[in-house]
């Protein structure tokens, strides 16, 4: 009879334990630009041979790097460590028009992989420069994307980092004064920050639309979206990556109740689960889908066998690959 009874039991705390789940955020991981700057540096392998030159991490992914590093690619801080006449990528983050300079005194042979949206950015600044206008960049000091849009007007450009850096800065009475941003920015604070300006700078110009990318944004809203029902959030991205790192601070404003950013499912840490029946889950927009992949099974091997997905928005975007590489390949094509 007590087997019985235990066996009763057994099937009634089965029946009546919540399902361990998994809220999978979509949209989540590459955007348009990162995939245009990886395939870039892959095609460029398979057409010209290694090595390969990148000047900083093409994109900001440590298991992406580590993979092209493998095929050939060899990433450089600065072109002067570039064998002249050898050929070099510029990253998805963008360039100073100086570095560009320096490739040129070397005789290097360049291909640009900017991702449009960091490019549309440049522009606005050469804009407004021209224009006469001051330009508060709005960013963190440091990051090759801030460094490469302060090279355009660096005589016109005051770089802040947050709100509280809004309410110090001076300019003259009769300045006309225009702000951009970095594109992967916390979307909240970057308005906070716009707003305490135009508090002090009542006639400040507004770019002619919003600098901070389609798929920051709308990784932002992913995780706003799955947040709240999450008892702990994980964010797949390098430590570098500023969107991945700001997809973890948006989760807990966003009502997460713990958050963490790893580089993959070794990073994770079984007690952060302990009494947890929801996990969020998400991945900056450098990060490839299979290491995505390889958390949900992790996440399956403790418990969260059930993976939900929460779609927030649609994405479609699309950019071509680089002119001069498009040329090349080409011609590859045709003398074949």
């Amino acid at each position: 009879m007590s087997a019985t009874i235990g066996d009763d039991i057994g099937e009634t705390t089965a029946a009546t334990e919540q399902p361990k789940t998994v809220l999978l955020a979509s949209p989540r991981g590459y955007c348009a630009g990162v995939d245009r700057a990886v395939v870039t540096v892959e095609k460029a392998l398979d057409l010209y041979g290694a090595p390969v030159y990148v000047r900083k991490e093409i994109v900001h992914n440590a298991h992406v790097v580590q993979k092209l590093k493998d095929r050939g690619a060899v990433f450089v801080e600065e072109t002067d460590e570039v064998p002249e006449g050898a050929l070099v990528v510029f990253s998805a983050h963008g360039v100073s028009p100086a570095v560009h300079e320096e490739a040129a005194a070397r005789n290097l042979r360049t291909i640009d992989a900017t991702c449009p949206l960091v490019t549309k950015v440049h522009n606005e600044a050469k804009r407004f420069a021209a224009e006469g206008y001051e330009i508060v960049l709005i960013g963190h000091e440091g990051h090759e994307e801030v460094e490469g849009t302060s090279g355009e007007a660096p005589e016109r450009i005051t770089l802040i980092e947050n709100p509280e850096q809004a309410d110090a800065v001076e300019f003259a009475p009769d300045a006309k004064v225009a702000w951009l941003s970095q594109t992967t920015l916390s979307v909240d604070e970057t308005m906070e920050t716009v707003e305490r300006l135009r508090t002090r700078l009542p006639l400040l110009i507004d770019p002619p639309s919003d600098d901070i990318c389609y798929a920051t944004q709308n990784r932002q809203l992913a995780v706003k979206d799955i947040a709240p029902r999450s008892d702990v959030l994980i964010v797949v991205g390098s430590a570098n990556s500023s969107n991945s790192v700001r997809l973890a601070e948006v989760g807990l404003e966003a009502g997460a109740s713990a958050s963490y950013r790893i580089d993959g499912a070794a990073e994770l840490d079984p007690s952060w689960f302990a009494g947890a029946t929801t996990v969020g889950l998400t991945s900056g927009a450098s990060v490839p889908e299979e290491l995505v992949d390889g958390v949900i099974q992790a996440l399956a091997d403790y418990g969260f066998g059930n993976v939900e997905v929460v779609f927030s928005a649609e994405e479609s975007l699309t950019f071509a690959l680089p002119p001069e590489l498009r040329r090349d390949l080409k011609t590859a094509a045709t003398t074949k």
